[in-house]
């Protein structure tokens, strides 16, 4: 593979997993937390409803787990391509 072969690679995987993380957040954070929460107001989250819980917390929550997960997909994804710090 020649290296700018390499360097698209890796460019359109990093790029590909950035559009999948920010569909997700924003899945938790404006579906669940804005368009879905009258379907989870029923479902009760520590003295609140589940909906409430999305919009204040649950997307909060989820940002913090895709930042790590990103890091870490990214460090693999540094290694597999070759450009990891070392």
């Amino acid at each position: 593979m020649s290296k700018n072969g390499g360097s698209d690679a890796y460019w359109k995987a990093n790029v590909r997993m950035i559009g999948v993380l920010l569909v997700i957040w924003a899945l938790v954070s404006f579906g669940f937390g804005i368009l879905l929460r009258p379907m989870l107001s029923g479902i009760s989250v520590g003295g609140s409803d589940l909906g409430f819980w999305f919009a204040q917390q649950g997307s909060i929550l989820v940002f913090l787990g895709i930042i790590f997960f990103y890091a870490w997909r990214m460090n693999a994804l540094d290694r597999e391509y070759g450009v990891d710090e070392e």
